[in-house]
């Protein structure tokens, strides 16, 4: 499931509606995230992308091949390439624009490696936090057309952007950011012959397509509310 432009034709003008900015709207489908607790003071802000909970899979510990029998990815194609305590993985854009989180170990690391499409931001982030290990899904809601994440063992809700919780039992915790950076195909191999490469996740999706492709040529961002904080 993608964020079609449809959906935002659609949507876009009812989720604006002051009667949408509340968190008494999202409750029914998010039970165990605590409202009361949270950053966020305007609630415009955060509207639907479309698909709900899950509705874009993150992934948890993929599969990985070597660098020499990758043959899908053409030479300029970006990946997210992430280097940890000797582990260097790539993390091709192809996958990542279709999942957005991968939850995955590297160098004995719990990290969460997350893109947002919308923003072309890639950021990576150490997993461990004083609550503990934590798991990520996506929401299927956008802040200032960033992507939202949220915990599964408190289902407390992240700005991918600045790593921090802003809804929920964690709010105000900050994820500690990781050197990642995104770079070609050709760069990343050429430098890690004997690395490794994220493998074609096992979903019926358009690897190697973009469905956001029109977004860049728009005349705002995608369900970007405009409203102060």
């Amino acid at each position: 499931m993608i964020r079609f432009l449809a959906v935002a034709a659609l949507l876009g003008p009812v989720l604006s509606a002051p009667a949408l900015a509340s968190p008494k709207f999202w409750v029914h489908e998010w039970p165990k995230t605590d409202f009361e607790t949270t950053t966020v003071d305007n609630w415009a802000n955060i509207l639907s992308g479309g698909p709900p909970k899950d509705g874009i899979p993150a992934l948890t510990d993929p599969a990985f091949i070597p660098v020499a029998q990758e043959t899908r990815l053409s030479p300029r194609e970006p990946v997210l390439a992430v280097e940890i305590g000797g582990d260097t993985r790539a993390y091709p854009l192809r996958y990542l624009t279709w999942h957005e989180i991968v939850n995955d170990t590297l160098g004995g690391r719990p990290v969460a490696v997350t893109f947002c499409p919308l923003c072309n931001s890639g950021l990576t982030f150490d997993r461990r936090t004083e609550a503990g290990v934590l798991d990520f899904g996506v929401t299927g809601k956008l802040r200032n057309s960033d992507m939202v994440m949220y915990d599964r063992q408190t289902e407390s809700w992240w700005q991918q952007a600045t790593g921090e919780a802003i809804v929920g039992q964690l709010t105000g915790t900050r994820l500690t950011p990781l050197p990642s950076w995104m770079e070609s195909w050709e760069v990343f191999a050429a430098r890690n012959p004997d690395g490794v490469v994220m493998d074609e996740p096992d979903f019926a999706r358009r690897y190697g397509t973009n469905p956001y492709q029109i977004y860049d040529s728009g005349f705002r961002p995608f369900l970007f509310c405009g409203c102060r904080p």
